[in-house]
């Protein structure tokens, strides 16, 4: 019989499965159907996929479907009653899994199967060809699944008036922010992320799901080469999520009762302890500071709050990696140390080596985080995640035993929205400071375009571009923040010295 201690209506997660494709056999939803027989699997038992009730996936760039959950449910044999789908975005695998714990305490669903998958690496070198896959196409008999998570916003006119249009090009301008509050030259801080980025590789090597298990050097991960070329300064290649990647995952998530009744062994129960979400400004020239997050912060605070605990108590950790930027906003603003030994920020290996499969990363990162905490009974393991130009944020608390207060779960919008802002100029013409700054590389690995966030003298923020090749080789080989520029009408800027 179930435990007293255990209402039968606490959600745990019982099972994750991933998977690692280099040869293009499956489709993306058949990688999921594969991912979930994993996750039954681990939880020790199949009778779990026919009684998911509810089919949630996670957006896929590689294929378009109708209703990827309709076909994962009947290729998994369950007679899902609910199947939904979400749009864009990095966060999206947290919320689902916040949602579905609270529908599952709530009593509005049982068994819930999140997934998600992308074989872009096929789609693209079909594409070369000019070839479209054989993959399964549902035509317009087949309603649209209900949309549960809606684009992140990533077009604001600010960005893309200049051609600011991609994370490659802004999170390098979230790094120089922060090598600017710290005061570090740009050779100090390129040795931080070089060694940041070569410990999340040395993870990546240790874990069996990575796309790449090749440990690498801070040197190697730094320097620009013909294999490592400069993307977006100060960024290489290797600094850059790993897109180019045949990854699916899911998670099976049910009540504890019904992990009783079919035989789920009680050493296989991760029991999510409490959910979290926020978003900061969606056009970035609004943000206070760019090397900060409000979301992540009070997100952070009132997770801990929720479950009962402090991240002390937390002995794993996988913060949200697509660059390395977005790890030391999120860790600086948790209060995580970025060089732990015993802590490290990643259980996976994060984008870069353990694969960015575009929206569903963290699916991968709650497996393997799920997966850990079995072998540690009685830890907490904690999980970021993050949307656009870490915009909007997701975070997720689990532990082996059960939460004293319940799952419990809590948008802190209201608090993120009574921090200050900045007034954002979509366009402006005089005088400006430069605050922040980066420079697009062509294949050659040439300076071909160069970005910067600036400062006009009432403290307004206005974001410009130049495709002056003089001016973008300075910004790379100068510290010009501080410098003056000319900034004009259209989104240009020149030096005034």
């Amino acid at each position: 019989m179930l435990s007293k201690a255990v209402d039968p209506r606490t959600p745990v997660l019982v099972g994750g499965g991933q998977v690692n494709q280099r040869d293009g056999a499956l489709e993306p939803v058949d990688m999921i159907v594969s991912a979930a027989r994993l996750a039954a699997a681990e939880a020790g038992t199949d009778r779990l996929l026919a009684e998911v009730g509810s089919v949630r996936i996670v957006g896929m760039l590689s294929w378009r479907y109708r209703d990827p959950g309709l076909l994962v449910g009947e290729r998994i044999g369950a007679s899902a009653r609910h199947t939904g789908y979400t749009g864009n975005g990095g966060s999206n695998p947290q919320t689902l899994v916040n949602a579905a714990a609270e529908d599952i305490a709530a009593g509005r669903a049982d068994v819930v199967l999140i997934g998600g998958a992308e074989a872009w690496r096929t789609r693209m070198a079909l594409r070369a060809k000019g070839l479209r896959p054989e993959w399964t196409v549902q035509d317009e008999s087949v309603p649209p699944a209900e949309t549960l998570i809606p684009d992140v916003p990533m077009f604001h006119e600010s960005e893309s008036r200049i051609g600011l249009d991609r994370p490659a090009y802004v999170y390098p301008l979230f790094e120089q922010a922060l090598r600017v509050a710290a005061g570090r030259t740009a050779d100090e801080h390129r040795a931080l992320v070089g060694a940041l980025w070569s410990r999340f590789s040395e993870v990546a090597a240790g874990n069996p799901h990575a796309w790449s298990r090749r440990a690498y050097t801070p040197e190697e991960i730094t320097t620009a080469s013909s294999e490592n070329r400069w993307i977006s300064w100060p960024y290489t290649k290797l600094m850059n999520s790993n897109n180019m990647v045949e990854q699916g995952a899911a998670l099976l998530l049910c009540s504890a009762g019904t992990a009783e009744r079919l035989g789920v062994p009680r050493e296989n129960w991760v029991f999510p302890h409490a959910g979290t979400e926020a978003h900061d400004t969606g056009p970035i020239a609004e943000r206070r500071e760019l090397h900060r997050s409000p979301a992540i912060r009070h997100a952070g605070h009132r997770l801990a709050e929720l479950a009962g605990v402090t991240l002390d108590d937390v002995s794993l950790v996988d913060v949200y990696s697509c660059f390395p930027s977005a790890v030391q906003v999120a860790a600086h603003e948790l209060g995580l140390p970025l060089d732990d030994p015993d802590r490290p920020l990643t259980v996976t290996g994060g984008l870069t080596f353990a694969g960015g499969p575009w929206n569903n990363y963290s699916t991968h990162a709650i497996a393997t985080l799920a997966t850990r905490l079995r072998q540690s009974p009685g830890s907490l393991g904690l999980v970021t995640a993050n949307s656009g130009y870490l915009t909007k944020h997701a975070l997720g608390l689990y532990g082996t035993e059960p939460p004293a207060a319940g799952f419990r779960r809590e948008n802190v919008q209201a608090r993120v929205d009574a921090e200050p802002t900045v007034v954002a100029l979509t366009s402006c013409t005089g005088e400006a400071t430069v605050e922040s700054w980066t420079v697009v590389h062509n294949r050659d690995g040439e300076p071909e375009r160069a970005f910067a966030a600036l400062r006009t003298p009432g403290g307004e923020r206005t974001l410009a571009a130049t495709a002056d090749p003089a001016a973008a080789r300075r910004m790379t080989a100068e510290d010009v923040y501080g410098e003056k520029v000319q900034v004009a009408d259209d989104g240009g800027f020149i030096f005034l010295r």
